[in-house]
């Protein structure tokens, strides 16, 4: 193809991975100006400037009708972005790497759009790669609004791989970098989510409440998707402080104003957050719970996404649990369980939570004894000191039932 602009994007990307200035590339034969020309795409190349130009590269003509990486990458994101699918985005994957002569902005949105399916599919392992060289790509890019973002899809997916330090630490440079350069409210809210998500998860509760206050004040509507999140995020800080009652009403305004049309993946993800605050209330109030793990099941029919129907799953055994259903709750356990969950880490602890209640209750005490002060230990020392309670509560709990059912 030696039509403009693609001959001029070919040329540059040519000279560029051979470390060519202008003036080297064009030699005796030719002016620096014109090879500028060509490059900006200026200029129509001439039959005798292309044989010119490819001897001085030291390839074949054939060669500018290759198509280059920087190419290959813009039509990889074009169409990712255009209609976003796993066949998609695999082929933006491949088009990332390996990245020489690949624009650096472009690079950048393709690395994004790919840590954004990875984590749909909730496969944080491999968000986790992409992101870390989105960060270290928009550190080179310099801008501070694609570092902010960067850092702050960084802080998720740390959390959700159970590594709370590193998440708070993200976190935190995502909200000074929104904050310290006024970037528009989107981004500092959405900073904000990540740092009082990661902070309630590391027990510095104090703080993180202070940043949920900071996240309500700035009065992003409850009809938008960030406005939900930000009361749900609330919500969640309110659970850690054994306070459900406030919990519950931050978390009802988010579900009464927000009506899923633009979203309805977190419409979804709203009930489930309903569904398991009323299963920790004392006593469970069982019947809500299910109402909304009802609701949320409807929504899963358009969203499709298995690590949420595994979400739901595992609610049902719980509430399965709690009514006595114990060999319901084991069959809905071990289905999430043959899955291959892709869960977050706290709610990966909770299902292995489950498993030992079950383990007890069926007889093997020992065995459920051990597991679960195993998970309390972890959870200290993943300083989720809120969890390793719940687990030695619950452990207490299920100890008791044990000796009473037949």
């Amino acid at each position: 193809m030696l039509e403009q602009p693609y001959f001029g994007r070919r040329l540059k990307q040519l000279r560029s991975e051979r470390g060519l200035s202008q003036a080297a590339l064009a030699g005796d034969g030719m002016s620096t100006g014109y090879v500028s020309r060509l490059e900006s795409g200026a200029r129509q190349p001439t039959a005798r400037a292309v044989q010119h130009l490819a001897s001085r590269l030291g390839i074949g003509v054939a060669a500018f009708e290759e198509e280059g990486p920087a190419d290959s990458l813009a039509q990889a994101l074009a169409i990712a972005a255009s209609a976003t699918s796993d066949t998609t985005l695999e082929a933006l994957e491949r088009a990332l790497y390996p990245g020489e002569g690949q624009d650096p902005l472009l690079r950048w949105q393709g690395l994004w759009l790919v840590a954004q399916g990875r984590r749909q599919h909730s496969d944080h392992a491999r968000e986790r790669v992409v992101l870390e060289e989105l960060v270290a790509l928009g550190d080179e890019l310099g801008l501070p609004a694609l570092r902010a973002r960067g850092f702050t899809q960084l802080a998720r997916c740390l959390r959700a791989c159970g590594e709370i330090v590193p998440a708070v630490e993200a976190a935190t440079t995502a909200h000074g970098l929104a904050r310290d350069n006024d970037l528009p409210v989107p981004d500092v809210a959405a900073s904000l989510l990540a740092l009082v998500s990661a902070e309630s998860e590391a027990g510095r509760l104090t703080e993180a409440r202070a940043h949920a206050d900071e996240l309500t004040a700035l009065n992003v509507p409850r009809s938008e998707p960030l406005g939900a999140e930000a009361l749900w995020t609330a919500a969640a800080v309110r659970v850690r402080q054994g306070d459900l009652d406030a919990a519950q009403k931050l978390l009802e305004e988010a579900l009464e104003g927000f009506a899923g049309a633009e979203n309805l993946t977190l419409w979804t993800r709203l009930r489930v957050a309903a569904a398991r605050l009323h299963l920790q209330k004392s006593p469970p109030e069982l019947g809500a719970s299910e109402r909304y793990t009802e609701q949320a099941e409807t929504g899963m029919v358009f969203v499709g996404i298995p690590a949420l129907e595994q979400e739901v799953t595992f609610i049902k055994a719980e509430i399965a649990f709690q009514r006595g259903r114990f060999a319901d709750a084991r069959v809905l356990l071990d289905r999430v369980r043959a899955a291959d969950p892709r869960m977050t880490y706290r709610n990966r602890v909770r299902l292995e939570i489950l498993d030992s209640r079950l383990l007890i209750i069926e007889g093997r005490d020992q065995e459920g004894l051990e597991r679960m002060r195993a998970l309390a230990e972890e959870a200290q020392a993943a300083a989720s000191i809120d969890l390793a309670a719940d687990i030695w509560r619950l452990l207490a709990e299920t100890l008791a039932a044990a000796r009473t059912t037949p």
